[in-house]
């Protein structure tokens, strides 16, 4: 590793490298950005043309909600080539962030092809800056540094912070009666526009952090590299330019639910073929074998998590909005804030769990990774059954009290924290040590699989049937909770194939 800003003995503040401060605001206003987006989309894209909406299905809304948040877990491989062959990962965390402005601009033209690029233009952003902005933390600190975590664990702070602003200010003002959607939109832009000014003016403490791409060494073959890297980059770009303007005019017919689907299948069937060449064909010890069935078995347990979790953007942001009541005396509540309540949750629970699972470590009583998978699972059940009861009131004809999806959300946050901080740390450990990269991009192909099964679930709640809800949240409850059970009661045997990594 290079010498970075901490090793130079340039400016700290608590302890750790300033630059530190740089990329917790820089991700705190990305994320606002993008969550005070994200809580404004399926209620704009159904909501009645007349009124500035979209006017589509819940289905079709739910779909292209899927598809867009499962591409920006996609698109973080190729963004993380691109700043380790090409740009370096400063510059590409402020192209991306100058990518995702542009794009919440072009959202807030209420213009059907204008929404559509937009949220290209903020995929391909987020792409650039998400996964690089993260690394540059990582370089902040030289190897071995005790304060690499509690460093983490700060950015994570940021992060959380902008995803509870977001839906307050975005979401706020989206369904303001004075302003409305394309403002939130507009907002969202204002936002990464604050992150790129903030990280221009500051980026000088990151020192030599992620301000090179990583070479050979030898100048002509980097040089050979990064020509062929940007052809590659430039035909990627052109082929998506021409599906862009084939689709807008009209030669192309594209069903989002259809495309999700598909989607769901491609990414399966990939993530077969990958490991079974890896275990046929990849070289692989006993031991590794076994690690990677163990991890095999955890990436399914991630997907099955995201697909209930990532309801939040959908189909309860749908049933905040037409079954809760929000109308109180002196205020009426915004739908869109609900989505605020799970990132405050983490604000307020992280240090707990992290207390938690020290205390418990004290004691030899630490769950292992595929438990605390278990326990995630389980309590992402037990939200769905608070929502079971919620529905059985709607049932009846009456609203609901805001406290019940406060009490879903707060459930689905201990679920996020008993598995999410575990599933990167644990999918490097179990990698074979030549296949860790491509071990990682099954990570986040997990997290974008959930994520489209998770709009297509959504779109099976109809908003004429509201007699089903009961027993399609019993469904959830009973396969998340269910899959859950089983990877407690077979957390022993999975952690054997480990064969010691936890």
């Amino acid at each position: 590793m290079t010498e970075t800003t901490a090793d130079q003995g340039q400016a700290q503040i608590f302890g750790h490298p300033r630059g530190l401060m740089t990329l917790f605001f820089t991700e705190m206003w990305e994320r606002l950005s993008y969550y005070g987006m994200r809580a404004l989309l399926v209620l704009f894209m159904t909501d009645q043309v007349m009124t500035g909406g979209m006017g589509l299905t819940d289905r079709s809304a739910t779909a292209i909600y899927g598809i867009y948040t499962a591409l920006v877990y996609v698109v973080a491989l190729p963004g993380g080539w691109i700043a380790d062959r090409l740009l370096g990962a400063q510059r590409a965390v402020f192209t991306g962030g100058l990518i995702i402005m542009c794009g919440h601009f072009v959202l807030a033209i209420p213009s059907t092809n204008a929404f559509f690029i937009g949220l290209l233009l903020v995929v391909a952003g987020t792409g650039l800056l998400k996964p690089n902005v993260s690394a540059i933390v990582g370089e902040l600190y030289p190897q071995g540094d005790p304060r690499r975590d509690a460093g983490f664990s700060i950015f994570y702070m940021g992060i959380n912070t902008g995803a509870f602003l977001g839906p307050l200010i975005c979401g706020g003002l989206g369904q303001a009666e004075n302003f409305g959607w394309h403002w939130g939109f507009a907002t969202a832009g204002v936002g990464m526009l604050f992150g790129l000014i903030q990280f221009w003016m500051t980026k000088h403490h990151l020192g030599t952090a992620g301000l090179h791409p990583s070479g050979s060494g030898d100048a002509v073959v980097d040089a050979q590299k990064r020509k062929k890297g940007w052809i590659a980059v430039g035909v990627g770009v052109a082929a998506i330019v021409v599906f862009v303007i084939v689709a807008m005019s009209g030669s192309l017919h594209l069903d989002p639910v259809l495309i999700s689907q598909q989607s769901t299948y491609v990414i399966v069937g990939m993530a077969v073929l990958f490991f079974a060449y890896v275990l046929t064909f990849g070289g692989l010890t006993r031991d590794e074998k076994h690690r990677t069935l163990a991890l095999i078995i955890l990436l399914m347990g991630c997907a099955m998590f995201w697909s209930g979790f990532e309801q939040a953007g959908s189909s309860l942001t749908f049933f905040a909005d037409r079954y809760t009541q929000l109308e109180f005396s002196w205020f009426t509540i915004p739908s869109t804030w609900f989505q605020s309540v799970n990132a405050l949750f983490i604000i307020m629970f992280a240090p707990v769990f992290a207390w938690l699972w020290v205390a418990l470590a004290k004691r030899n009583l630490n769950p292992s990774s595929p438990a605390k998978f278990g326990f995630g699972l389980v309590l992402l059940g037990l939200g769905f059954l608070v929502m079971v009861g919620a529905s059985a009131i709607v049932v009846s004809g009456d609203k609901v009290m805001p406290t019940w999806l406060i009490m879903t959300y707060l459930l689905h946050t201990f679920g996020e924290l008993a598995l999410s901080p575990v599933g990167l740390s644990v999918t490097t450990k179990l990698a074979p040590r030549r296949y860790v990269g491509q071990m990682m991009g099954m990570w986040f192909m997990a997290s974008a699989l959930g994520n489209l099964i998770a709009g297509q679930i959504a779109g099976e709640f109809d908003a004429n049937n509201v007699a089903a809800f009961p027993g399609q949240y019993m469904d959830i409850v009973l396969t998340a909770g269910g899959a859950g059970l089983i990877m407690l009661l077979f957390s022993k045997p999975i952690k054997k194939l480990m064969h010691g990594v936890d």
